[in-house]
């Protein structure tokens, strides 16, 4: 599957950046992320709780930064995670460029993911509503967390 997204931030590029590559500060900006912490150089552990549709997952996995360029406002991250309850698997491979934009800067994610097991079996119309839920929420953290009001 694959999802885009593009974010308005009203912030300086250059402090956009610091925050997304600040991964544990960012993870806190994803809705129903538990503690995220660094087990290594760009390569971090943590878990998120989500609902789409009528099932409650808990992913646990890892984060690893396969990719970040400042200048050119590039980066990239893999996660791996599972839930043991339901079953199943997600892979991801996730790819951000942030540029200046009028009024601050701009952000897009592009995500190929990989789901399955019975996560899989959720519809993919059911799981891009929800990643595009989980998305604006993002955005209104982010606004939120750079002091620049949603």
């Amino acid at each position: 599957m694959r999802f885009e997204h593009t974010i308005r931030v009203n912030a300086p590029r250059d402090r956009a950046w610091a925050l997304l590559m600040d991964v544990p500060a960012v993870a806190r900006c994803v809705p129903g992320t538990e503690d995220v912490t660094a087990t290594g150089p760009d390569t971090y552990r943590g878990a998120v709780r989500v609902s789409v549709g009528p099932i409650r997952l808990r992913l646990e996995g890892d984060i690893t930064v396969t990719e970040k360029d400042q200048a050119t406002g590039q980066a990239a991250m893999r996660l791996d995670a599972a839930d043991r309850g339901v079953g199943g698997t997600v892979r991801a491979e996730l790819r951000m460029t942030l540029t200046e934009a009028e009024a601050g800067s701009e952000l897009r994610l592009v995500t190929e993911a990989t789901l399955a097991g019975r996560i899989g079996d959720l519809g993919q119309p059911l799981i891009k509503r929800q990643a595009d839920k989980i998305a604006s929420e993002f955005a209104r953290c982010l606004e939120r967390t750079l002091g620049v009001g949603a």
